[in-house]
């Protein structure tokens, strides 16, 4: 589904990604995991169209979406979760999941049964306003609303980030639920190294805007990768 080859970002003069190459494969989660200013961020950002890389190129599907504006990537079908959420406050939690009908044809702007059977506590609070929300419940809207889009690719931020340990398991179990319907590939970022181990089938390390370890999960040299993180 994605294959990312040698990936440069600059913020000005200064650079953030070096040469990054990354793939990721539908029906398996991708995890990307590092401390924290590796550059994690940054990557999802051009993977999502949020930021222009530099130098490499992005290829999704098989097609060349290097350079490709957030509105052309989202229609051909990337999801993405930012950290930090960026849920709209004022607008209800229906409302906010009504946003993502933004990529779909009209027949499809419905928010299907399946969203409340994986995140059932929003069926409860449709008429409530998103800033209203705990940090959990807003972590759970956002994914739900990316999901919403029918992505082919989804990017997941730090989802476990100011999440109680409560949500953060139930997260877990819709990435695994979403990992075994084998309709998308997942690139989850994560610093929190147990969830992230448990649900990756491919890892890559980040150390100073770099790859500097990647294995599949079945064959990791678990101690060497806890090391290569640096969390």
């Amino acid at each position: 589904m994605l294959d990312a080859t040698d990936l440069t970002l600059h913020y000005g003069s200064s650079q953030i990604l070096h040469g990054v190459s990354i793939k990721a494969k539908v029906g398996e989660v991708t995890c990307v995991m590092g401390s924290n200013g590796v550059g994690k961020t940054s990557l999802l950002k051009i993977l999502s169209g949020t930021h222009r890389n530099t130098a490499g190129h992005y290829f999704l599907d098989g097609i060349d979406m290097t350079g490709a504006r957030p509105d052309k990537l989202a229609h051909a079908g990337v999801g993405y979760v930012p950290q930090g959420r960026f849920i709209f406050p004022m607008l209800t939690v229906r409302e906010n999941l009504e946003t993502g009908f933004c990529c779909l044809t009209i027949e499809e702007q419905f928010i299907p049964n399946e969203i409340y059977e994986l995140f059932p506590a929003l069926k409860t609070m449709l008429d409530r306003r998103g800033g209203d929300l705990s940090g959990g419940q807003q972590q759970q809207l956002a994914i739900a609303r990316a999901l919403i889009m029918r992505p082919k690719l989804l990017l997941l931020d730090e989802p476990t980030e100011g999440v109680q340990p409560n949500i953060i398991s139930q997260i877990g179990e819709v990435i695994a639920y979403l990992r075994a319907q084998k309709k998308m590939a997942i690139i989850l970022v994560e610093q929190y190294f147990e969830f992230a181990f448990g649900l990756a089938d491919q890892i890559y390390a980040m150390t100073r805007g770099e790859v500097v370890y990647e294995s599949r999960t079945a064959t990791i040299d678990k101690e060497h990768l806890r090391q290569s993180v640096g969390v």
